[in-house]
Order: structure tokens, then sequence, then C-alpha cells
């Protein structure tokens, strides 16, 4: 039999990590629906999902060292390495340091280290749009920005040196159904229910939303690009929408869709310290993507999910 026919056939093994959190749990189920074989490295304290498609995941806990984050790699051994994980925060106080330190730099080079070493060499990387405040190449919104950019100069070298092949991915806003986050449509429903309004900005920074099918499809597509080794050493590439509404004009939309009365106080609370009021428009998307699930019917999608 022809060899091309047999990789063709081989089931795709893939290394997660964080799998726990809203992006990297969808990317795991759906890897699983698409018969992958899915491993991820959480934390001792870390909590699974508690969706069906878990349960075909082989969880590696992590020690915290670089000789523990080896064996998690060794023990997968992957064809490819989807790195999700990261502690985000919009603003950082001082005792947050060493955290996000830990989190988005630390953690992801002693991923890389141990990829060199069990010679895997296919990487997916996530990256933020927070990471081009006044749509510059680079000018980190928040610290958190800054240690995503920092982890990429790491990356750099293992591309380098090391032989890496690496996509980054530099999401948006996501959204989408079974998001345990305090995001903005978790606070909207929140207070169409209760009825409390919600204490909000001047609403006049436009947000550009991506429904978290459409933002894990990016992730499917950058694998196959690595597998087809259309990838020379790292490649960049934003996962936009392309359509950013003013947040006035989002939850107004809102509101029309899921038909609540959604009470908001505009104007009683200041705009954050760098608040990206125009998202980052330079970036470019990887070819065969585009976001297919409009706001509306995201929307729509998001009020089945919850009746």
């Amino acid at each position: 039999m022809n060899e091309t026919i047999i990789n063709a056939r081989k089931q795709r093994v893939a290394l997660v990590t964080g799998a726990t959190g809203f992006v990297g749990s969808h990317l795991a189920r759906r890897l699983v629906r698409e018969d992958w074989q899915v491993h991820i490295v959480s934390r001792a304290e870390s909590r699974l999902p508690d969706a069906a498609e878990f349960a075909h995941v082989t969880n590696h806990l992590h020690d915290g060292s670089t000789e523990g984050m080896v064996r998690c790699v060794a023990q997968a051994k992957p064809d490819v390495v989807f790195h999700l994980a990261s502690l985000v925060l919009s603003q950082h106080e001082t005792r947050d340091i060493d955290a996000l330190i830990q989190s988005n730099v630390l953690f992801g080079n002693q991923l890389l280290e141990a990829m060199k070493v069990n010679e895997v060499n296919a990487l997916i990387n996530t990256g933020t749009f927070w990471q081009h405040y006044n749509n510059e190449n680079y000018n980190p919104v928040c610290l958190y920005a800054a240690t995503k950019q920092a982890f990429e100069a790491i990356l750099e070298y293992y591309v380098q040196a090391c032989g890496v092949k690496a996509i980054t991915l530099e999401l948006f806003d996501t959204y989408g159904p079974d998001d345990p986050r305090p995001k903005l449509f978790n606070l909207l429903n929140k207070a169409a229910i209760t009825g409390k309004p919600l204490d909000m900005s001047a609403g006049e920074q436009l947000i550009d939303l991506v429904h978290i099918d459409d933002v894990v499809e990016a992730y499917l597509i950058a694998a196959n690009r690595l597998f087809e080794e259309n990838v020379s050493q790292h490649e960049t590439y934003a996962v936009s929408s392309g359509q950013p509404l003013p947040l006035r004009k989002l939850v107004e939309l809102y509101a029309a869709v899921t038909e609540q009365v959604v009470p908001v106080n505009w104007g009683t609370r200041p705009y954050r310290d760098r608040e990206v009021m125009v998202p980052w428009n330079r970036g470019r998307v990887i070819a065969g993507w585009s976001p297919k699930i409009s706001l509306a019917e995201g929307f729509r999608l998001i009020t089945k999910q919850t009746c």
C-alpha cells in the first residue's frame, strides 16, 4: 500500500494545554469528535469539564517542573501541540506578577523544551490582539499581552535553533455556549433576568467577536497547514470577524435577538486604562478560514443553549 495513504489514515495525536478553559475545552472536544487521540496537560487542582468527550481524553498532570513537562510530552507522543494555557488579566496588581510569568512565560518555555527533548516540532500557539494597542505591530495593552509577546520571543529561539514549526493564532474576543467566564453576555443575561441595571462605559469602543466554533475551526486549519508542511518557521494569523461593532450596538443586537430587556447604565463606568477603542485590523487571516457564524446567529445559539 502506498505510504502516503497509510500516513493519511494514521490517527492524529494532539497535546492540548489550557483544555480546562473555554477555548481549550471546545477545541479538545472537537478534536475528539474528529477522531483525534487527545492528550491534555493540567494541574492537580484543575477541574476537567463535564463534557462527555473528556471521557476519551488522556490527562497528564504537570507537577510544575521542566522535567515533569518532559515526561508529559514523552507519554503523549503528540504529532502537534496546541498551546492555549494562559492567565488572562486585563489589569494586574503587584501580587499578580509571579502568576503571570509562571503561567504565560515559564510554562510555555517548559513546553517548548519538552518538545525539543522529545523531538516534537509542530506547535500552534495562542496570542492576543491586545499585543497591538493603537494598531501597532507591537504595543501591549496590558502586562498579560506583554507576557504573550515575551513567550513569542522565546518561541523564536526554538524555531530558529531547534527546528520547531509554529503558527500563532492571535485571538480577538470569543463567545459561545458553555462559557463560564464573567464575560459580556453572561453579564447581560444576568441583568435581563434580575432586572438590575449593568453599569457600563459610554459604549463607543468597537468589539470584535468571533464565535467559538469559528475559533476552533481556525485551530484545525492551522494543524492541517502544519501537517501539509506548508510552514517554514513561524507564521502569525489573526482570528478576527473583520466586522467589529460598537459596544452599544452589540448590546442592542443581543437584546433584539434574545427578546430580552437588558437594563444598562451607560457612561457610569470610566473606560479602562489603555482601553482598545478600535481593534487591531492589520493581521493576516490563515488561508481557508473565514468566520461562518454571524453575531445574530451566535446570539440565537446562546439563547437556545441556555433555555
